[in-house]
């Protein structure tokens, strides 16, 4: 089943206003490069239905496999996610056409006040629903409650706004592209809050049979650093089989090196009260992430990344941050 390669390209999205804004991105850039035509179409996911924890929903990515049903059945001709939505293992029948290049990984704080992290007094509450930002928060040892939130930005903003809570920790990559940087209080150093592996960047998803439209998005979007540095990303989370309730974060970046490009990368694996964890870093060529990933996540295996997850985690599933 192959697209349309004249007329008008549908795009799949999830209905928030986030998902939309960042397929937006997508359809004016792929717009701008071919001269082609791209529709939004709004597709509702298991997960923007309901209140629930994330984790709860079982192994399938609840945002992804809506859109991914979409694409199958030819409803869609591609598909835009946030990337580190995306389960680990390849889907039959899709391809990641594209990686376009990433927003700034980092996690932020919106506090009251115009408050950081630190400066919270004890007993602080602030909002997260990511087991990973959790973790790493908690062994900074701030002495401030951390409380599980779900909802859009909007919604969890707000929370702070009416006093419910202090402070909530969200993805600086998301208030960049809703133009809400300026209500950002404290951008936090990767140092002490690794983000999530492929944190701030997107994944564009076509049917694989679709060969026209694969190399189309592909020539027009893809960004080769950005797609070295997640893919070293997500291989750690694989190879330490970890998922959407496992407090693990990962950066990576290419650089120029003595010998020409180099990929780094950093990686943590924590204990879910934040007391234990293994952190380690790497480097090695540009060209084969998957290699260095490998390596690294062995290495923290080997330092006991795994005694510290719960052995009942599914390895299919990733968090879903805002």
């Amino acid at each position: 089943m192959s697209a349309n390669m004249k007329g008008v390209l549908r795009l799949g999205t999830r209905a928030s206003e986030l998902a939309r804004t960042q397929s937006g991105l997508v359809a004016e850039l792929l717009s701008e490069r071919t001269g082609r035509e791209v529709a939004l179409v709004a597709v509702r996911t298991e997960g923007d239905a309901s209140a629930a924890p994330v984790a709860s929903f079982g192994s399938t990515g609840v945002f992804v496999n809506a859109l991914r049903d979409a694409l199958l059945a030819g409803e869609i001709d591609f598909a835009v996610h946030s990337l580190k939505d995306l389960p680990t293992t390849p889907a039959a029948g899709i391809a990641l056409a594209a990686i376009p290049p990433r927003e700034d990984p980092r996690d932020v704080v919106v506090a009251r006040d115009g408050l950081t992290l630190g400066e919270l007094p004890a007993g602080s509450r602030v909002g997260t629903g990511a087991p990973r930002r959790v973790a790493q928060i908690e062994a900074l040892g701030l002495g401030i409650e951390l409380v599980g939130v779900r909802g859009n930005v909007d919604t969890r903003i707000a929370k702070v706004q009416a006093g419910e809570l202090d402070a909530v920790v969200l993805a600086r990559a998301g208030l960049a592209r809703l133009g809400r940087l300026d209500e950002v209080t404290e951008v936090l150093d990767p140092i002490q809050v690794l983000p999530a592996p492929g944190q701030g960047a997107l994944a564009v998803e076509c049917r694989s049979d679709d060969t026209d439209l694969v190399a189309l998005l592909a020539d027009a979007l893809d960004d080769p650093h950005t797609r070295a540095a997640v893919e070293c990303e997500r291989i750690v989370l694989a190879e330490l089989e970890a998922g959407c309730s496992a407090p693990v974060g990962a950066l990576a970046e290419v650089a120029e090196g003595d010998d020409g490009e180099e990929l780094w990368i950093r990686a943590v694996a924590l204990s879910p009260d934040g007391a234990l964890s293994v952190r380690r870093s790497a480097s090695g060529p540009a060209g084969d992430p998957i290699g260095v990933g490998r390596a690294l996540a062995a290495e923290m295996i080997a330092d006991g990344a795994h005694d510290l997850l719960d052995p009942q985690l599914d390895p299919q599933h990733q968090p879903a941050e805002p």
